[in-house]
C-alpha cells in the first residue's frame, strides 16, 4: 500500500477524497431497516414493473447530446419512499428514494436532512465512478454533509453502481460515455425538480459538490440549470480527447475504441471544458490534484484556463498536499459559506488573485488505484 493511502485510512470517510484513493470505497452494506427506519418500497426492480413501466417507456424521449431538460421530454413516472432513517439522538433524518423518470433505469437518491431545520439549503453530492450510494448509508458521512443546517443530496452517476444492473455485461461508463454523461446530467435537473416538489427544502440555495466524473457531470449540469448557485468540484474530468488518451483509470480494452476519432466527435459536445466559461453557478470552485494520473496534468491545466475568470482555483502538488485543505471538515467549508444569505457572488479577478497553489508534500509517485 502507498503510504499515503496508509495514513489516510486514520482520516473519517468524508475526507478520504475518493478520486484519489481506493481505500476510499466502503464495503457494501444491507439496506435492511433497524430502529427508527420504515421500509415502504423494495429494493429491486418489482417497484417499477407492469403498467407504470410500460407507461415510462411509452413516454420516454431521450437525447444525451442536448443538456438542458426541456428539449428533452423527461417525466418523473415513480417516487417511492424506500427507507426513512430517523433514529433518535441523530442530528439527521435519513430517506431513501427510489426515483425513475428513464426506463429500466431506477434511481437512488439520498435526501438527508439535518434534523430541527426547517427549509434547509440544500447541496448535491456527486461522487467519481464506479463508487456506489455506500457512503450514503454511513452515518458519519451524513453527519458531516447535514450539519451546519444543510440538507445533503447523494446518488450516484448513469451506469454506475446498481444503475448497472439492467443494462447489457457490455455496457461500462466509459464505452457509454455519452450517455453517462448527458443522462447524468438530465438526471442532476430531475433530481432538482423533483427536491423542488417537496417543499421542505430551500431551493434558492442550492449547491453542488462534484469529484472526478461527477465533477464534469457538474459543470454540464450548472451550464444549463441556474438553479445551482455554487459549484465545487474536485479534480474533474475533461478535455476528452486528452483524459482518454492518458488517464491511467481508463482501462486499456476500453481506451483501443475510445481514442479514436469516431468516438472522440460522439463526445466533443460534452466536453466539460467546452461548457466551463458557460456555468450558471455564480460561485465556482476548482480543486485540482497533480500527480493523480486518473486526470492527467495536462487536462487540469486546460480545464482550469476553461474556467471563468471568476472561479477560484486551488492547485494541490499531489495527494497530500490536498489533505490538510480536507481535514476536519474544511473541505465542505467553502461551499457553505458561499450558500449563506449574506453570501456574494464572486467577481472576476486576475489569476494571481484567485489561483492558489500548494506545494506537493509526498515523494513523486503517481497512483494508479482506482477512483
Amino acid at each position: 500500500m502507498h503510504p499515503l493511502s496508509r495514513a489516510m485510512l486514520a482520516l473519517p470517510p468524508v475526507l478520504l477524497i475518493p478520486a484519489l484513493f481506493a481505500v476510499v470505497a466502503f464495503g457494501r452494506q444491507s439496506a435492511t431497516p433497524g430502529a427508527g427506519q420504515e421500509a415502504k418500497a423494495p429494493t429491486d426492480n418489482s417497484a417499477v414493473s407492469g403498467a407504470n413501466r410500460d407507461k415510462a417507456t411509452a413516454l420516454y424521449q431521450e437525447d444525451f447530446s442536448v443538456l438542458p431538460l426541456e428539449k428533452n421530454h423527461l417525466k418523473l413516472q415513480i417516487a417511492v419512499l424506500g427507507e426513512k432513517d430517523d433514529k433518535p439522538g441523530t442530528p439527521f433524518i435519513r430517506e431513501r428514494w427510489h426515483l425513475m423518470w428513464r426506463p429500466a433505469d431506477p434511481i437512488d437518491v439520498y435526501v438527508v436532512k439535518p434534523r430541527g431545520v426547517e427549509k434547509p439549503p440544500v447541496i448535491l453530492y456527486l461522487y467519481s465512478f464506479p463508487q456506489d450510494t455506500d457512503r450514503f448509508k454511513e452515518d458519519y458521512w451524513c453527519g458531516q454533509t447535514a450539519g451546519a443546517g444543510f440538507a445533503a443530496v447523494g446518488f450516484v452517476s448513469a451506469l454506475t453502481g446498481h444503475r448497472l444492473e439492467n443494462r447489457s455485461l457490455k455496457d461500462d461508463f466509459f464505452n457509454q460515455l455519452p450517455e453517462s454523461l448527458g443522462a447524468t446530467a438530465h438526471d442532476v435537473q430531475m433530481i432538482l425538480n423533483y427536491l423542488a416538489s417537496r417543499g421542505d427544502l430551500d431551493m434558492n440555495r442550492v449547491g453542488m459538490f462534484g469529484q472526478g466524473s461527477g465533477g464534469a457531470i457538474a459543470i454540464l449540469a450548472s451550464a444549463v440549470d441556474p438553479r445551482i448557485k455554487a459549484l465545487d468540484i474536485l479534480t474533474p474530468w475533461g478535455n476528452w480527447p486528452v483524459f482518454l488518451a492518458k488517464s491511467t483509470f481508463v482501462p486499456s480494452e476500453d481506451r483501443l475504441a475510445l481514442d479514436k476519432p469516431d468516438f472522440l466527435s460522439k463526445v466533443a459536445g460534452l466536453d466539460p471544458m467546452q461548457w466551463f466559461p458557460n456555468v450558471k453557478a455564480r460561485s465556482v470552485r476548482i480543486q485540482d490534484v497533480r500527480k493523480d494520473g486518473h486526470m492527467p496534468d495536462e487536462a487540469q491545466e486546460s480545464m482550469e484556463a476553461a474556467a471563468p475568470q471568476t472561479a477560484e482555483i486551488d492547485q494541490f502538488g499531489d495527494a497530500a498536499a490536498l489533505v490538510p485543505a480536507a481535514a476536519n471538515g474544511k473541505l465542505l467549508e467553502w461551499l457553505r459559506s458561499r450558500l449563506a444569505p449574506d453570501a456574494k457572488p464572486q467577481v472576476a479577478m486576475e489569476a494571481s488573485q484567485r489561483v492558489h497553489f500548494y506545494p506537493p508534500k509526498a515523494p513523486a509517485n503517481p497512483l494508479t488505484g482506482a477512483h
